[in-house]
């Protein structure tokens, strides 16, 4: 089979191109440069898109004596990560962008400009297991590792786009994965994971978020309505949030108080109690399925944050979208995150929140 190998210059896209090799594949690797100036996206080991990145992966490649290329996606990813990212956050929303990344660029530009080129397959080292069974269809599960387990961040994932995926690191450990990077002598064996948002080279999303949006003051209020203070931007704050709100006037009962919502228009954030956090049902948007949508209501799993806890729910496929009722409540959900449900370990599909109550 011939398989076109992500290598994003990480220890896991190396050891899931050598396992490749090993298994008799014609393999061949494809770094994806993402930044139109690579300096200004994180450099070192905590990123995936910097000048480092790409020179590590290249020489697991020598390595491995595959061919080995850059694609220059710079401008798509701009457009349909990076312009998003500022986009939903200009709308009082919550974005992912790693999810985003993979949905956009990862397996969209990426599997349809390898498939064009000839490629059976597109492979990764996500940690996700993909299943293929006697009557054609693929499944995507949980991987074995559930500390590393990434199936939330493929949770868009289409029938037609698994059929075309490979996850060779699906059955196993990140120490083992490590283990065999060393044992094949890879310099990235002991490069550690990537954190943080590719994108902002410093970590600080607030002076990302300020660079590109104007700060727009507006008032803090609580659910009645009453001033408590004022903010400089509602891209400053995200539901849930408890630091950085500088209220003036304290909570009656002396708790903290939570971001509740944000509302761009009238350039207002909502804040309150912890418990006013909770929420019981989604509504979500934008559905994907990995298959054939289960038809009324099922129950199952609802996760929506990629290292999240899973919730039970009771799950509708409903115009287009998504509703979710959880049996427990959940706090700190917010607009515009994306809510991937499972059936035990199956991913389903995923939806993109627009009302959390």
């Amino acid at each position: 089979m011939r398989v076109l190998v992500a290598m994003s210059g990480g220890v896991d896209s190396a050891v899931a191109a050598a396992r490749l090799v090993a298994a008799g594949h014609e393999v061949t690797g494809v770094h994806l440069a993402l930044s139109r100036n690579p300096a200004s996206y994180r450099s070192g080991a905590r990123g995936c898109c910097s000048l480092e990145d790409s020179h590590d992966a290249r020489r697991v490649a020598d390595k491995l004596d595959i061919p080995f290329y850059v694609w220059d996606l710079a401008g798509e990813f701009h457009e349909a990560v990076v312009e998003d990212f500022v986009a939903e956050y200009r709308a009082g929303r919550t974005p992912n962008p790693c999810l985003r990344c993979n949905e956009r660029i990862k397996f969209a530009a990426v599997l349809d400009r390898g498939i064009a080129l000839g490629f059976d397959a597109v492979a990764t080292g996500h940690y996700a297991d993909l299943r293929r069974h006697a009557d054609g269809a693929v499944t995507l599960h949980r991987a074995a590792d559930q500390a590393k387990d990434q199936s939330y961040v493929l949770g868009m994932l289409t029938q037609r786009q698994l059929a075309r995926c490979l996850f060779p690191l699906f059955d196993v450990e990140k120490p083992v994965v490590r283990d065999e990077a060393r044992a094949l002598g890879f310099g990235v064996a002991r490069k550690p994971d990537s954190h943080d948002i590719c994108f902002i080279a410093d970590g600080d999303t607030q002076g990302f978020l300020a660079r590109h949006l104007d700060d727009a003051p507006g008032d803090i209020v609580d659910a009645s309505g009453a001033v408590l203070g004022r903010h400089r931007g509602t891209h400053r704050y995200t539901v849930g949030q408890r630091k950085g709100l500088d209220l003036r006037v304290p909570a009656p009962s002396g708790e903290p108080r939570y971001v509740l919502s944000i509302e761009p228009a009238t350039r207002t954030v909502v804040v309150g109690g912890r418990d006013e956090l909770a929420v019981t049902r989604l509504r979500a948007i934008r559905a994907t399925w990995t298959g054939e949508p289960v038809v009324g209501p099922w129950r199952g799993q609802a996760q929506y944050r990629a290292h999240g806890t899973p919730h039970v729910a009771t799950i509708e496929a409903v115009d287009g979208g998504v509703i979710v009722a959880l049996d427990e409540p959940a706090s700190g959900v917010a607009p515009g995150q994306t809510v991937v449900v499972y059936e035990r370990d199956r991913v389903v599909g995923s939806a993109v929140i627009a009302e959390a109550r």
